[in-house]
């Protein structure tokens, strides 16, 4: 995919408005420096962010490494276009009825993005108060894979909370969120 112009003027303005309206997110970061570094980088990186956008993602930079630009999705809830997926494609494709479209790991991958993993998403939790009525599926370490199961998270009663599912389970209110390098 390969943005057009106008779509990435678009997406500029859209990524500038949002970054001045949350300066708690990335303390230290100018934008100068972020949008230099956005129009050096590759078709592949604006494709990913336009994704994310599209998504409902509401990407945003995060400083999730020192001297790192990040742009992970800030929606308050976990984006629309992003749930109801199982956790892989084999837990999709294992499904005897009713297997979704797509995977959250699946989804990932076709848009050029990092699921994060827990400690990135309760470090986003940090930074304001997401997924209050959804959850999303986090990076899962293989030892919970290899039985089946898939991690994900959400922020109830103030805390942050980390569940286990079946990898092959779908919710309306799941879905994940992630994170691109610029």
């Amino acid at each position: 995919m390969k943005l057009s112009p106008a779509q990435r003027e678009t997406l500029l303005k859209t990524l500038g408005s949002r970054f001045m309206k949350h300066p708690e997110r990335h303390k230290g970061v100018k934008w100068v420096d972020v949008e230099a570094k956005l129009q050096k980088t590759k078709d592949t990186t604006w494709a990913s962010l336009w994704q994310m956008e599209d998504t409902g993602g509401e990407p945003d930079v995060v400083t999730l490494k020192k001297n790192e630009i990040a742009y992970v999705d800030c929606a308050p809830q976990s984006p629309k276009g992003r749930r109801s997926c199982c956790y892989d494609k084999a837990s999709r494709t294992g499904r005897k009825e009713h297997p979704p479209k797509t995977s959250a790991l699946e989804m990932a991958k076709n848009m050029g993005v990092e699921i994060l993993n827990e400690e990135q998403y309760r470090a986003l939790q940090e930074l304001g108060d997401f997924d209050t009525t959804t959850s999303s599926w986090v990076a899962t370490p293989k030892a919970v894979r290899t039985h089946g199961g898939a991690l994900f998270c959400d922020r109830r009663y103030e805390h942050i909370f980390t569940y286990h599912n079946g990898a092959e389970s779908y919710y309306a209110a799941r879905g994940w969120r992630g994170a691109v390098t610029v």
